[in-house]
């Protein structure tokens, strides 16, 4: 794991810790750690999303009081394991749509999506502002700019989001969803 112990991190109007073992805590069955970011918005409000490290993958686990809200988390996570999300400034906006048949399949093909802009396209997203989620579709407007080697530092190369151990399921006040990426 390359995430600092504790290290303090923002996004647009957020804050969040990366990378301290949630201690003797393991996944059920495979023994796999868990490590914690919290979520702050500035007003207070906490939001979560634990990263989930496995042998050769990592991943995580977002919550969300709505499917948007989930969708937004999930994008956030997968941002603060590709790249530090510190000095992000939102001074371009990218429309960011996706598809599938289901909500598992909908939030994999989105998160491809949001991978390709960062990946492909070079931005450095640091806000979702998911407007839509219904069966088979997702509308979001993502906040960045260009990606600067020096202002947004490259962490983990994820290769892809998988299928990989997903689930997104309705839990009591909201959504939950764990992801795994390939690295």
């Amino acid at each position: 794991m390359t995430f600092s112990p504790g290290r303090r991190n923002g996004i647009s109007g957020f804050s969040f810790s990366i990378g301290y073992p949630l201690s003797g805590y393991t996944l059920p069955g495979i023994g796999v750690p868990v490590w914690i970011a919290e979520v702050h918005t500035k007003n207070g409000a906490g939001l979560s999303f634990d990263l989930l490290e496995h042998p050769a993958d990592i991943g995580f686990r977002a919550r969300g009081a709505t499917l948007e809200e989930l969708f937004a988390n999930s994008a956030h996570a997968l941002l603060s394991i590709i790249l530090d999300p510190s000095d992000i400034r939102p001074i371009q906006s990218i429309s960011i749509p996706g598809t599938g048949a289901d909500p598992e399949s909908l939030l994999v093909n989105w998160l491809n999506e949001v991978l390709y802009y960062v990946d492909g396209r070079r931005m450095a997203l640091g806000t979702f502002d998911v407007v839509r989620v219904d069966e088979t579709r997702v509308e979001c407007i993502a906040r960045g700019e260009p990606r600067d080697r020096d202002r947004h530092p490259s962490r983990l190369g994820v290769k892809a989001v998988t299928y990989h151990q997903l689930k997104v399921a309705p839990i009591e006040g909201g959504w939950i969803a764990e992801v795994f990426v390939d690295i």
